[in-house]
């Protein structure tokens, strides 16, 4: 569990060294540049850290069985198999090579971790305090989902280096890493529509974006969805915790929502972010009337970068006219805290996340 706290803690202090820099320069900004170097290093290391974490992690997550047996059946098929029986084209066949090839899980993880990390990282470099982006998105993000769900862990990643793009007015390339996340989870896809709501004007390209994803549905994702009836609809699969998780998509929500106009955004960004708040709100009401609250779980997943927008911007938007940034970052901070306590000491299912095992340290001693 140390190593949990130490990933939650770096990113924190980082953001509160960097809270501590704002603005306190004056008007010489040489200080400042070079004080910003040198967070941009750390936060790379950080960044390093964390993939370590992440991908060489052993017998760690709800999923790590499953996912083994995936790598020995992988060893009795062809190529072709490996990637038309996964379900999901890309993680089928990174899962075949490192099979036949030599890895195993590892080797999965460890390249599934690099794609995460770099997402996450993209988005954090995006966002106004990267540290504090970081520090959020370890409690769930981090621990729970890129460690317990892999290929969702992927897809989230990419769909993030997605939104970087969508927020630059690149609707073409946010189409493509949203089409790249799919072939990792097909689920990936119900994000595609938002393209309409990024408040650009070009039409053409938002309706090529939107054709595109169509065309995928048909062919990634009918198959998926005819699966998702059948298992989680009709068999009326639930998940423990599934009201709490949409709770933390629709409290951000909620507060942007609520004081969007403070958060110093385009006009463009404004809309995007105020038709995701409003989807995380409408999760709440599908979780009611769902008969399965896992389906509902899994796919407001896609919706967790709103947390790390929101949290991250949430002391500038909230302090600018009081002067009390530095407060709302310790609020911040402590609701991130929160969530990284309850969820490792009260969740059903945290036991299969402790202790925390590094793969290289328990290959030493085999």
């Amino acid at each position: 569990m140390t190593l949990y706290w130490v990933l939650f803690l770096l990113p924190a202090l980082g953001a509160i060294l960097a809270s501590g820099q704002m603005g306190s320069w004056g008007n010489n900004n040489a200080p400042h540049q070079n004080a910003a170097k040198t967070s941009s290093l750390a936060l790379k290391l950080f960044a390093s850290l964390m993939m370590v974490v992440v991908g060489f992690r052993h017998e760690v997550g709800g999923d790590w069985f499953n996912y083994y047996k995936q790598i020995e059946v992988a060893l009795e098929q062809t190529w072709i198999e490996g990637i038309m029986r996964s379900g999901d084209p890309a993680y089928g066949l990174l899962n075949w090579v490192a099979a036949n090839f030599g890895g195993g899980l590892y080797l999965v993880n460890l390249l599934c971790a690099l794609v995460f990390v770099a997402g996450l990282w993209a988005f954090a470099r995006n966002s106004l305090q990267p540290w504090l982006t970081m520090c959020v998105a370890v409690p769930y993000l981090v621990i729970v989902v890129a460690m317990g769900y892999t290929r969702q862990g992927v897809a989230i990643g990419l769909v993030m280096i997605g939104l970087v793009a969508l927020d630059q007015g690149r609707l073409y390339k946010f189409a493509g890493w949203l089409l790249l996340a799919a072939l990792f989870h097909k689920s990936a896809l119900i994000l595609m529509p938002l393209a309409i709501f990024s408040g650009r004007k070009n039409w053409g390209a938002v309706l090529g974006v939107v054709l595109a994803g169509a065309l995928m549905f048909v062919l990634l994702l009918a198959e998926y969805v005819d699966n998702l009836i059948a298992g989680y609809i009709t068999d009326q699969y639930s998940s423990s915790g599934a009201g709490i998780r949409v709770a933390m998509n629709a409290l951000p929500a909620s507060l942007f929502l609520g004081f969007r106009h403070r958060f110093g955004l385009t006009t463009e960004q404004k809309s995007f972010w105020t038709w995701m708040s409003l989807g995380a709100l409408a999760f709440i009401v599908l979780l009611a009337v769902s008969p399965s609250s896992t389906a509902v779980d899994r796919v407001a997943l896609y919706w967790i970068p709103l947390q790390l927008f929101v949290w991250s911007r949430l002391p500038q938007a909230m302090g600018q006219q009081a002067g009390t940034q530095r407060q709302w970052l310790v609020v911040v901070l402590a609701y991130a805290f929160a969530v990284q306590f309850v969820w490792l000491f009260y969740a059903d299912h945290s036991y299969a996340w402790l202790p925390y095992k590094f793969y290289p340290w328990v290959w030493l001693w085999l």
